[in-house]
């Protein structure tokens, strides 16, 4: 990746001006069986609408903050770098009541009502599905964000020093967490192309580093595994192989 870039999103305009279609995440459920692949194209362009979305719906911008209640995930993935593209700072597991903006999912969205501010539900369900109906308090991700714009200017420029990223407890700037996921990507053993499986959650920086910002600091991708403990050895092995795994962390 480019030697310039400072912030999350900086890194994701670089691997989409690299090669637009290599994947980037690869998501499996082994709960549901869900397996996704998107290319930095499609991630890109998710990232874009998740961003308009928040800054033009939420109306939320630099100094505001939210809380993201979700799993490891390819969603909250995306979520991350839209956050980063707008210049809010994101809370992975952050404290509802403190948050201008709260995203919860199936298994938070009583405890994400304590946000006074914007609330948006996401079912976490294969192919991004919507709700029946949107949960009581809640707008639902997957009918908001479809008829976002695909491409994103925010109406400020990011500042690369400003909070981005909280985590287990931790404040990072763009600039922070840029470099300390190039120097996790060295101690991975990543490169450019590098193929790292994880199985770890979000809830930490090893888990969001290693399932995110380290393989795309390094021009790798991820194969990000939910409930991994549910696959069999013979399974894992098999999808080692097929997914052309390089790495592995779990």
């Amino acid at each position: 990746m480019n030697a310039s870039d400072r912030t999350p999103a900086d890194l994701l305009r670089s691997a989409l001006a690299a090669d637009p279609a290599r994947p980037l995440v690869t998501f499996y459920d082994d709960a549901t069986g869900e397996r996704v692949e998107l290319s930095v194209a499609t991630f890109a362009n998710w990232v874009a609408k998740t961003a308009n979305l928040i800054q033009g719906e939420l109306s939320a911008g630099p100094g505001d903050r939210v809380a993201l209640l979700l799993p490891a995930h390819w969603q909250t993935a995306v979520w991350l770098l839209a956050c980063s593209s707008v210049g809010v700072t994101v809370e992975l597991g952050g404290d509802p009541s403190g948050a201008d903006v709260v995203v919860a999912g199936p298994e938070t969205l009583e405890a994400g009502l304590a946000c006074s501010g914007e609330r948006i539900a996401l079912s976490l369900a294969p192919l991004g599905r919507r709700f029946p109906a949107a949960p009581a308090g809640y707008a639902d991700y997957a009918v908001e964000v479809p008829s976002q714009g695909d491409r994103f200017a925010p109406f400020v420029p990011v500042d690369p020093d400003a909070p981005a990223l909280v985590v287990d407890g931790t404040e990072r700037s763009g600039v922070q967490l840029v470099d300390q996921a190039r120097v996790d990507a060295a101690g991975l053993g990543l490169g450019p192309g590098s193929r790292l499986l994880s199985g770890l959650g979000y809830g930490d920086w090893t888990g969001v580093s290693t399932g995110l910002y380290a393989p795309l600091a390094a021009g790798g991708s991820v194969v990000l595994c939910r409930n991994l403990d549910r696959l069999a050895p013979e399974a894992f092995e098999k999808r080692v192989e097929s997914e052309r795994v390089t790495d592995t962390a779990f």
